[in-house]
């Protein structure tokens, strides 16, 4: 199993003048204690307008001042919107990316979730796959072709080479963001890798990946010429200390996390307020306030707790085959020492274990792609349910409806 950290970049109000410097300059700080703890992927979003949940519009400026900080650390698009950019300009940021990384890019691709992001772009709710289906098509041959041209409904592109090409042939692995359950048997089916969030179960865990796989191996059906990238990742929140109360404690930001993303997520078809009307951060404390329970549950779930705790949990989510967890904790106003401290305990006293399994999964990994070991197909329905909305939020959905 490898393991990665994840940013949205979130800041809560109030604002303070330099508050969005010292918030980059501590995530890339992090990213370069990472490399060097050994962590594999460093991720990173893309979104647009969605105050105080992330600050992140360009996420290739970030990940590119983190390749210069890092040696060996994988460099994550997690996501690139081609909703949002033009294919042309992904190719261009991509492979310039991977250029100045010396070949580390992850390429990850989404459609955006939410009219409050798309709607400035002109893009329609409803077309958003759609979209996302016709720039897959249109982005690969700029990056591998010295010419290329495309006649689409949504992207028309004259006979152009796209410039520079990435180091990595015939380009960087592909992924993409699978913030509803079913999109995870799309991406096996695309051949590409899903970027999924957290599960609640290790069954439901189970049933998934062996619904990813099988789409893969059995019923893969590309969207262009690109090459197929199998794997399955899960971002799950995250805080180690050493006991579980310190863990709860200093994690108090992932329910931050979970509220703000419950606002935008639960409201995806209607824009919200107006910029400079509201706090999200004195509603969510509020909402904490009026509901202690519901705020003592969300810090009992994902990877929070002590070394001995998380152990426990990675080896219920080890058996289900997933490739890689993606480690979440910044969020809301966690402590940039406090996000360091538990980057250095997991990676020294929980991380070397299951990433001495990595040879073993990678060789049941090919037994599956050669079909040499067949995977039971598993029905999906009683897992399609999740309590809250994405990244395994526990959150209740009254938080979207406000």
């Amino acid at each position: 199993m490898k393991f990665g950290i994840f940013y949205e970049l979130q800041l809560p109000k109030p604002w303070g003048p330099n508050d969005e410097l010292n918030l980059y300059q501590n995530a890339l700080n992090q990213v370069e204690l990472a490399d060097k703890l050994g962590y594999d992927y460093a991720w990173e979003v893309e979104h647009h307008f969605l105050d105080e949940y992330s600050h992140s519009p360009q996420p290739e400026v970030f990940l590119a001042a983190a390749s210069q900080r890092t040696k060996r650390i994988r460099i994550g698009h997690g996501i690139i919107q081609l909703t949002t950019n033009h294919p042309a300009r992904v190719a261009e940021k991509v492979a310039c990316l991977d250029l100045v990384s010396n070949g580390r890019v992850e390429f990850g691709m989404g459609e955006s979730g939410s009219v409050q992001e798309l709607a400035p772009f002109d893009v329609d709710m409803a077309e958003k796959r759609a979209i996302w289906e016709e720039a897959v098509k249109c982005v690969i041959p700029m990056m591998t072709q010295e010419g290329s041209q495309f006649d689409g409904k949504y992207f028309k592109f004259p006979l152009r080479n796209v410039t520079p090409k990435p180091i990595q042939k015939p380009h960087p692995p592909l992924w993409v963001a699978c913030s509803q359950l079913e999109t995870i048997e799309m991406a096996g089916r695309r051949g590409i890798g899903a970027l999924g969030f957290q599960f609640l179960t290790a069954d439901m865990a189970h049933a998934w990946v062996h619904a990813y796989y099988n789409a893969f191996v059995k019923r893969q059906e590309k969207l262009a010429d690109y090459q197929s990238n199998c794997n399955i990742a899960m971002v799950s929140y995250f805080m180690c200390a050493e006991t579980d109360e310190e863990a709860r404690h200093r994690a108090e930001g992932i329910t931050f996390f979970q509220f703000a993303l419950a606002f935008y997520s639960g409201s995806r078809s209607r824009e919200r307020a107006a910029p400079g009307t509201m706090s999200m951060w004195d509603d969510y404390n509020k909402w904490k306030k009026a509901n202690p329970d519901a705020q003592e549950r969300a810090l009992r779930g994902g990877l929070i707790g002590s070394p001995d705790t998380i152990r426990s949990k990675l080896r219920k989510f080890e058996t289900s085959k997933v490739d890689s967890i993606i480690l979440l904790n910044q969020a809301g106003k966690n402590k940039h020492e406090h996000i360091c401290e538990s980057l250095e305990l997991f990676a020294r006293e929980v991380m070397p274990e299951f990433h001495s399994h990595e040879p073993e999964h990678q060789a049941w990994k090919q037994k599956v792609l050669r079909r040499e070991i067949e995977l039971e197909e598993i029905d999906t329905t009683p897992y399609k349910e999740r309590a809250g909305v994405g990244k395994g939020v526990t959150i209740d959905r009254l938080v979207a409806n406000g």
